[in-house]
């Protein structure tokens, strides 16, 4: 493991989405690292409840290019970890997480910031995509991807498959209710994990040029993860598989209003279909996680004990 780079320590490193689910542990991550953090926010007094007083806030949008510039101000490095992928941000999901990002890194090499690390999908293949007919929805990945192998940054991608909050999301009572079912086997992460993985590799100048997978400790299957979850709460969850079509239906239905749905049956469908050479591949890609990285892995049943509060 190479140590950190020394250029401009004092200057802080900018989050963009430090808000967001991974966002958060990265921000605490660096800054329990002692690394000054600035953080990019539409919302400054929610950014401030969500992550304390100590990262320096700036408020406004990812996409007003003036707003973007005074915060790369005397940055050292950035983390790139955005996502519009909600109910009220969908409609400007390739202006945020394309076009704004691919200004980003153009605006960064032209102020001299080399080190660049950006959060992506776990591995993003235009191949694969096509296929499953999700080629919109993987589209803002590939060409910020493009970007970066094509430009003069030190660059590293992390590829992030769900987060298991994934497993959590989807329980309603006593029951895991699962469109489709999922695939038989899925790797996932904890966002905390996350954090700390982000939050040293951007203080790395030796993963330059890097896509590196981010799998937990083993891949799972829905059921099995039910089973695991009740063990630790003490009571039980029951895995139930349903059917995708209504769901398509309404997504037809109220694609003129919003497309979040189109999009949400999309990701599911990359869900269902998740490459079974991947997750046999995970025991192998995370042990060069831990041995790239300095971290103690979460396991399912740690995340669970850590959301037991939030659920009883």
């Amino acid at each position: 493991m190479s140590p950190p780079f020394t250029t401009s320590v004092g200057k802080p490193i900018l989050v963009f989405g430090g808000t967001g689910h991974y966002g958060r542990n990265i921000v605490r991550s660096l800054l329990e690292s002692g690394v000054r953090v600035r953080v990019l926010s539409r919302n400054a007094p929610r950014a401030r409840s969500v992550l304390g007083n100590e990262p320096e806030v700036i408020e406004g949008d990812i996409t007003s290019r003036p707003t973007v510039i005074s915060a790369l101000d005397q940055t050292r490095a950035i983390i790139i970890a955005v996502s519009a992928f909600t109910w009220k941000t969908i409609r400007r999901r390739t202006e945020i997480e394309r076009d704004s990002v691919l200004w980003i890194l153009k605006e960064a090499d032209r102020r001299g910031i080399v080190r660049v690390v950006c959060l992506s999908g776990y591995d993003v293949r235009k191949d694969f995509a096509e296929k499953l007919g999700v080629l919109a929805m993987a589209r803002p990945m590939l060409d910020v991807q493009a970007a970066l192998a094509e430009s003069r940054l030190n660059w590293t991608v992390l590829g992030c498959p769900p987060s298991m909050e994934i497993f959590f999301a989807m329980i309603r009572g006593a029951r895991m209710i699962v469109p489709g079912g999922g695939p038989p086997a899925l790797p996932s992460i904890s966002p905390v994990d996350v954090g700390t993985i982000a939050a040293q590799a951007v203080l790395r100048d030796d993963l330059g040029g890097q896509r590196i997978r981010l799998p937990g400790p083993e891949a799972l299957s829905f059921p099995e993860a039910a089973r695991r979850i009740s063990a630790v709460w003490g009571r039980e969850i029951h895995f139930h598989r349903i059917p995708v079509t209504p769901l398509k239906i309404a997504s037809v239905l109220t694609r003129p209003f919003n497309p979040f749905l189109v999009h949400l049956v999309m990701a599911i469908r990359m869900l269902n279909n998740f490459p079974g050479e991947f997750a046999a591949e995970v025991p192998r890609d995370h042990q060069l996680l831990r041995e790239a990285f300095d971290f103690t892995p979460t396991s399912l049943e740690v995340e669970a004990r850590r959301r037991m509060g939030e659920v009883q």
